[in-house]
């Protein structure tokens, strides 16, 4: 069977470590004719910082082994192999480090003496790191990756000797869910590569994505491998169209790099980027061309470290004079790309058109580029780390003392006979402190401390640019997740110089509350104003709460207002215009009485019972009077003294009006023949009498009222949601109709015996005056009925009121009226002959 050569870089020692890393960006197999053997595959396109990657590794080894302190009496060796970028490489090239150099090896548990490799640093892609992790778990191969962040491989069932010092995706997927939260970004597009770090990183942004409730996503597209310029131009006319204004990316740099030419050929500007660690610090988009584009990109980075001695380590490192294997051909590669050169035996093809042969003398120090550049390493430094976690695992080990183990019978593990899952044992429990101050341990599902840093990619005046750092997110185990930015050091690549707006819909304002429109993701919505009673207090809210009973949503729906309090007031219209009336009437009676008085020796006055007429103006005054009890703030005494004095006063009243009509017949029927004894029962003191005992009856029926179910101030909140109606209740309907209907029983009983005496001949018929009067006092009354029961809260009383007032003046006018228009007007009529004159009939 053929050997599959690798590309790669060995050192011996005691103990060898493997490595895993991308020297070159890809590779190309050849067609598989199944007629020939097959051509081995071809690695292309030079990776200057993959390289810088697989020589701090051996920075690393060599560090150790000159540091008495750590591993002594014991030499670490290393064999570094080139993956390509491709799967079939990097599993090859891991099968070569756990079971021999490349040469063919069954890996069994029993086998004795030392493994091949005690562990490996790599591989760099989380796909690549799945494959090799899955199956050298099987057999414990510890595997610590320095670049491989899909959150699956935490899985400790199905890789269970896989540690890594980069943070998992899941952290980096919740730091850029902070940077969204920190400047309002709710409505974002998602950018993911065709591979398991693309699509484990969109399964957990959209997952935590959703759980914090902290935006959602307006597109989800996914990058082609290869340069695919119709599925690139649809992933670009998506983003074009699409509101949002943040991108985030979670892809590699081929996948950028075929991404940008799309979008500087539609001229997509006007957004912001946000990368992932795997493209936050490449160097080859940091370019003027892109800067346009991509100017003020906030990046997620590894957390940059110092490694004292690195520079000068890799400005010494030369290629090796062997020329016939495979053995360092990885420095080899390294020193033709950097000098344009190639070691001999160099092709033909080469030499004719005049290629420059390399001799192995060129100067590093005269070539300007990256890779002496020790000023800003990230994944260098989680190479560094990755080493001395295995170092410090394997020495850990080593100090064990017998009969003190960790293992079966308190045993130890030894070089001699070690199985790597006792390394494993160790490597999950190691403990140290770098250099620059950083923890280094494993958590049970073998991920390290997670911590980055906020980059932020500076297009400077003169056109240059700089990743510079704005900010770092870590992990507390006291407080949890921990984002701080410098954003005054932020460089937005937008006119106003100021965070962009990326949202669906505008914030939902307090008084407001949030309803998502159909179809649409939940950051998608209407702010429906919240209802007359129902207030939202705060931004964006879901639901509108509502107001206690007492209170009222105020005019911006923001805040509770106690509701008003509605009463017929003395400081409104209407509460002025009765009050006005009422006194009207008041003062009416009052000139009325004086007229009287100042008249009463006068026949008209005392032709017409001057006493009752006395009395019942001064209960018209009192009916007056007692409407004053129907405005103003309602209170316990108030409430029980108004329809107390309303019945009271009505009926006084309407006892004079009886006690009149009934004289009226009396004195009619005592001037016909045999009718003289009838007015004996009419008397003074018997007209006092009957007025005294019909008002006494009211008087008890109130009384039994107050004292049974007294009326009551109440707050009404049944008529009018936003304001309280404050109302008297009546306490008893009962007692309250006995009080209406007895009124209405005499009201009734005088009109009867007013319309009897109606057509008596008299040249001043006063029956006639009191049957109208007594029509419009029911007439009143009875409208009052329906119109009280339908009026809601103060215009109830205001129709009570109204009632008292319209009967008091229909009384005060049908009654007094004509004797005052005679007393003052035509006093000729005032004489005893024209009031005799009443009683004699006409022939």
């Amino acid at each position: 069977m053929g050997k599959f050569n690798l590309n790669g870089m060995h050192k011996a020692g005691d103990v060898i470590l493997g490595g895993l890393f991308e020297v070159h960006y890809s590779s190309v197999f050849p067609e598989l004719s199944f007629t020939s053997k097959p051509l081995q595959p071809s690695c292309q396109g030079f990776d200057i910082l993959g390289f810088r990657h697989a020589q701090t590794m051996a920075f690393a080894i060599d560090e150790i082994n000159r540091n008495s302190n750590l591993l002594p009496n014991v030499t670490l060796g290393y064999s570094l192999y080139d993956n390509c970028a491709t799967l079939g490489v990097a599993f090859h090239a891991a099968w070569s480090l756990a079971s021999g150099r490349e040469e063919q090896f069954v890996l069994n548990t029993s086998c004795l003496g030392s493994p091949p490799v005690l562990g490996i640093v790599g591989d760099s892609y989380s796909t690549n790191s799945i494959a090799i992790a899955s199956v050298l778990g099987l057999y414990k191969v510890p595997m610590v990756s320095y670049f491989a962040t899909c959150s699956c491989l935490s899985d400790r069932q199905r890789f269970p000797s896989f540690f890594r010092t980069i943070p998992s995706d899941a952290f980096q997927v919740s730091a850029m869910l902070q940077i969204l939260k920190r400047f309002g970004w709710t409505w974002a597009g998602l950018l993911i590569s065709d591979d398991d770090y693309g699509s484990h990183a969109a399964r957990s942004f959209q997952s935590d994505m959703a759980q914090s409730g902290g935006g959602c996503l307006a597109y989800l597209e996914v990058l082609p491998w290869r340069n695919d310029p119709a599925e690139l131009q649809r992933i670009v006319g998506v983003i074009k169209k699409s509101t949002a204004r943040v991108i985030i990316v979670f892809a590699h740099e081929t996948h950028m790099i075929h991404l940008m030419e799309e979008v500087i050929k539609q001229n997509v500007t006007g957004l912001q980027w946000m990368a992932s660690e795997a493209w936050t610090s490449v160097t080859l988009l940091q370019t003027p061309r892109l800067m346009p584009y991509l100017g003020g990109t906030l990046g997620i980075a590894i957390r940059r470290g110092e490694i004292p001695r690195l520079r000068d380590f890799l400005s010494r490192i030369h290629p090796d004079s062997d020329t016939n294997s495979h053995g360092n051909s990885i420095v080899r590669l390294f020193w033709e790309d950097t000098f344009q050169c190639r070691f001999s035996p160099a092709p033909s093809k080469l030499v004719d058109a005049g290629g420059r042969l390399c001799t192995g003398q060129e100067d590093l120090g005269n070539v300007d580029f990256v890779f002496l550049d020790a000023s800003d390493l990230r994944p260098e430094y989680n190479v560094y780390k990755a080493v001395y976690a295995l170092a410090h695992a394997l020495h850990d080990m080593l100090q064990c003392v017998p009969g003190r183990g960790p293992f079966t019978g308190h045993s130890c593990a030894s070089l001699q006979r070690l199985e790597l899952w006792q390394l494993v044992y160790y490597l999950g429990r190691v403990n140290f402190t770098t250099a620059f101050g950083d923890q280094v341990s494993f958590d049970k599902n073998g991920d390290t401390l997670p911590i980055y840093d906020v980059m932020n990619w500076l297009w400077l005046p003169d056109g240059s640019t700089k990743v510079h750092n704005v900010g770092v997110v870590k992990k507390l185990a006291s407080t949890g997740e921990e984002l701080t930015l410098d954003e005054d050091r932020i460089f937005w690549n937008f006119e106003s110089k100021k965070p962009p707006r990326s949202v669906c819909s505008e914030s939902c304002p307090p008084g407001t509350r949030m309803a998502r429109k159909e179809g649409q993701p939940v950051c998608c919505f209407d702010c429906i104003t919240c209802s007359e009673g129902e207030i939202s207090n705060k931004s964006d809210s879901t639901e509108c709460t509502s107001c206690p009973e007492d209170f009222w949503s105020g005019p911006q729906r923001d805040h509770c207002v106690p509701k008003r309090m509605e009463f017929l007031s003395y400081h409104e219209p209407l509460g002025i215009s009765l009050t006005a009336a009422s006194l009207l009437g008041t003062l009416i009676c009052a000139i009325v009485l004086v007229i009287f008085t100042y008249h009463r020796s006068t026949p008209m006055v005392r032709a017409n019972n001057s006493e009752l007429s006395f009395l019942l103006l001064l209960s018209l005054k009192l009916c007056f009077l007692c409407s004053l009890l129907f405005i103003g703030r309602p209170r316990l005494w108030r409430c029980q003294l108004r329809h107390a004095a309303f019945g009271i006063s009505f009926v006084l009243c309407v006892s004079c009006i009886l006690v009149k009509t009934m004289v009226v017949l009396a004195v009619f029927k005592a001037s016909k023949p045999g009718g003289g004894n009838i007015l004996k029962w009419f008397g003074a003191m018997q007209q006092r009498g009957t007025v005294l005992v019909l008002t006494s009856i009211q008087a008890a029926i109130c009384t039994a009222w107050l004292v049974s179910s007294s009326p009551a101030p109440h707050k009404n909140t049944q008529y009018h949601s936003d304001r309280i109606v404050y109302e008297c209740v009546v306490g008893s309907k009962v007692g309250f109709a006995v009080l209406l209907g007895y009124i209405g029983l005499l009201a009734v009983l005088s009109f009867i015996l007013a319309f009897l005496a109606r057509n008596l001949p008299d040249n001043f018929n006063e029956a006639k005056f009191i049957t109208f009067s007594m029509l419009i006092f029911c007439a009143v009354w009875v409208a009052f009925i329906p119109a009280y029961i339908n009026s809601p809260g103060k215009y109830a009383d205001a129709v009570e009121v109204f009632a008292i007032l319209a009967s008091s003046f229909g009384l005060l006018v049908a009654l007094f009226g004509p004797k005052c228009y005679i007393i003052l007007l035509r006093p000729e009529r005032n004489t005893k002959k024209a009031i005799m004159g009443r009683s004699i009939p006409k022939t």
